[in-house]
């Protein structure tokens, strides 16, 4: 999965919790819980709506590198990567 197929959905499953979300003002280097203005338990909710997407999990100590849109992206396409064996 290339990293514009990740972003997009990411993107919906952030959408999927937040849906007043205007993706395309979404700026991926700044975090995500400020910018959608998420609480802890829908930010709970990305994390686990990103686990199910992708079939991977997201570790409580990984939480750090995947503040961002950016970041998620980065996480993801490393640990699919490695799952596929390349």
């Amino acid at each position: 999965m290339d990293e514009t197929s990740i972003r997009t959905e990411v993107l919906a499953v952030l959408r999927a919790i937040a849906p007043e979300i205007d993706a395309a003002r979404v700026d991926g280097a700044k975090p995500l819980r400020f910018q959608i203005d998420l609480d802890s338990m829908d930010w709970l909710n990305v994390i686990l709506g990103l686990q199910e997407k992708f079939g991977m999990p997201i570790p409580e100590a990984d939480y750090g590198k995947v503040t961002n849109l950016d970041g998620i992206v980065a996480y993801l396409g490393a640990g699919l990567a490695r799952r596929a064996g390349g």
